[in-house]
């Protein structure tokens, strides 16, 4: 029996959102604290575009403790269930923020590690996320982080550590 080779999906594909890689024209979302905001342009970073990109929304932001959401659609793997690489991107980004705020405006964030455990499928919907500081240190800082589905059923746990250093 020969196979033959397709070049077409298998499974339907959806459009990412365009996002701007132009620094100059990127801005960051409305929603994201003020002072996130303010730290991150003090570093001459610019807007993420895999934020836009996989749809997220941070909902509270805080050293301590950082929440937001992330559709579930355009965020799925063949089978049409939410994306182990998405699901570690939402955790990362979240603690990253809140890694970001604990550094401040005179030091610097940067991952370290990150490891995750999937314990559900989500596939439609959106995902919320929380990340809790488990560690803030001078040197690091670690949160756990965990992705809900909207029946507030674990999907997710993941634990992520940023280094932290002097700008």
């Amino acid at each position: 029996m020969e196979k033959t080779l397709t070049t077409e999906a298998p499974f339907p594909t959806t459009e990412a959102p365009s996002v701007t890689t132009d620094a100059s024209a990127a801005r960051f979302p409305e929603h994201l604290p003020a002072a996130l905001t303010e730290i991150m342009q003090g570093h001459g970073c610019v807007p993420d575009a895999l934020y836009a990109k996989l749809g997220m929304e941070v909902t509270e932001a805080s050293a301590e403790r950082v929440a937001g959401s992330m559709p579930v659609a355009g965020n799925t793997q063949p089978y049409s269930m939410l994306h182990g690489g998405a699901s570690l991107a939402f955790a990362e980004t979240l603690a990253s923020i809140g890694a970001v705020l604990h550094a401040g405006p005179s030091r610097v964030a940067y991952g370290a590690e990150v490891s995750a455990t999937h314990h559900r499928a989500a596939r439609s919907g959106t995902v919320h996320g929380e990340a809790v500081a488990l560690h803030r240190g001078l040197g690091s800082v670690t949160y756990d982080v965990a992705i809900r589905d909207d029946k507030g059923r674990r999907l997710c746990s993941a634990r992520v550590t940023c280094g932290v250093r002097q700008r």
